[in-house]
């Protein structure tokens, strides 16, 4: 048997271990009531068009393990924007406390803060030992553990509205326990995490600031739903009846305009809290539905990026979710947002590298800015297809 013959057998072997783990998260995808995405009339690509050549196909997903749809276009990122998400980081690390924490003021101490700053560090590839801004994560993921409760509960003494910082602390550690693993503590404290997530879902299906399943609106649901796909992906059990109740409270949520209101009953649309509500419907599996296509056409509509009709108030939190849902929409809708997006917040970047944010203060803004900006990155698992 010649040489290439072997090593096209391996790679062969290879692809077949590979379909066996795809299938193999497609039934936990299941059991969790999270819907996987279909996949129709997939093309290998090589320099060869006629080529369906195993080894060719393989080859590129050795060099990019990630897959080719979380490989950056060679027009989403570029060294300009390099250079200025490091210049982001550098004045975020500047802004954690000496316990590890980041925001200051009255929102000092602040879980959700810390979470997002540390996911911002996560989403340019540093963790816990690796990376020049490894030390800045371990120093926030001690601070999140530290503030763990019996309960379950993330929150520091003085949170205001827990369940925003509780989603958000679940969200990094499902993505940091995704990424590095093997640690038990942080895989216990997820674990309760999750459990308090599922024990106060109110009957109508959603979340609202206290850990008690009393009433519930949009911004809340969002946070924990997005936090229990970030678990499932790392391997924590979710019920497959919370996703569904989820979804019915998002969806009873949504106005007639395609945007969505802040709680089931009347009320008026604003595209922060629709691309909260779009986003959700993708985290909680929903691919491919009206009520998507409704959220996105109203986000064109009233909130592109740089548009006199986008309103400032809570303006990361609503680019936060507005760019993973433009995003994991793909196509026309990802390719019109981004470059507006980029370029707006190229434009609001301090001359410090920081964003400014009158109300919460600068860790948090500039938190969100960078994720935003290195969303094309994909190394994030929640942001990757």
């Amino acid at each position: 048997m010649l040489p290439s013959e072997v090593i096209k057998l391996t790679l062969i072997g290879v692809i077949t271990v590979l379909v066996s783990l795809v299938s193999a998260n497609a039934a936990a995808d299941e059991e969790a009531g999270i819907e996987p995405v279909t996949t129709t009339d997939v093309k290998i690509d090589s320099e060869d068009p006629d080529s369906n050549d195993p080894v060719d196909h393989l080859s590129s997903l050795i060099e990019h393990p990630e897959g080719a749809e979380n490989i950056p276009a060679d027009d989403e990122m570029d060294a300009y924007l390099l250079e200025r998400i490091q210049r982001g980081l550098a004045y975020l690390s500047g802004q954690q406390e000496e316990n590890g924490s980041f925001g200051r003021g009255r929102f000092s101490n602040h879980v959700a803060i810390t979470s997002l700053a540390a996911l911002a560090f996560m989403a340019d590839g540093h963790v816990p030992g690796r990376g020049p801004y490894g030390d800045q994560v371990q120093s926030a993921l001690e601070f999140i553990l530290d503030n763990a409760q019996e309960s379950g509960l993330i929150a520091a003494q003085a949170a205001h509205g827990p369940m925003y910082g509780h989603g958000f602390a679940t969200l990094f550690l499902g993505e940091i326990y995704g990424m590095s693993l093997s640690d038990d503590r942080v895989r216990e404290v997820l674990e309760k995490a999750v459990d308090l997530i599922v024990r106060t879902q109110n009957r109508e299906g959603g979340w609202r600031y206290q850990p008690v399943p009393v009433d519930a609106d949009v911004s809340v649901t969002i946070c924990q739903v997005m936090a229990l796909r970030s678990a499932r992906n790392a391997g924590i059990k979710v019920p497959r009846s919370t996703i569904e109740r989820a979804v019915r409270y998002i969806r009873d949520c949504q106005n007639i305009d395609g945007g969505f209101r802040y709680m089931t009953r009347a009320g008026s649309s604003a595209w922060p809290r629709t691309a909260a509500g779009v986003a959700a419907l993708f985290y909680a599996g929903i691919y491919e539905d009206n009520s998507i296509n409704r959220g996105l056409g109203y986000l064109i509509r009233t909130s592109l990026p740089g548009s006199t009709r986008v309103r400032e108030s809570h303006y990361y939190y609503g680019q936060y979710y507005a760019v993973q849902s433009m995003y994991l929409a793909g196509g026309s809708w990802w390719r019109t947002w981004w470059p507006a997006i980029r370029e707006t917040l190229l434009r609001r970047q301090s001359a410090n590298g920081g964003w400014l944010d009158h109300h919460i203060g600068g860790a948090y803004s500039t938190s969100m800015a960078l994720i935003i900006l290195q969303m094309p990155k994909r190394y994030l698992p929640i942001f990757q297809r």
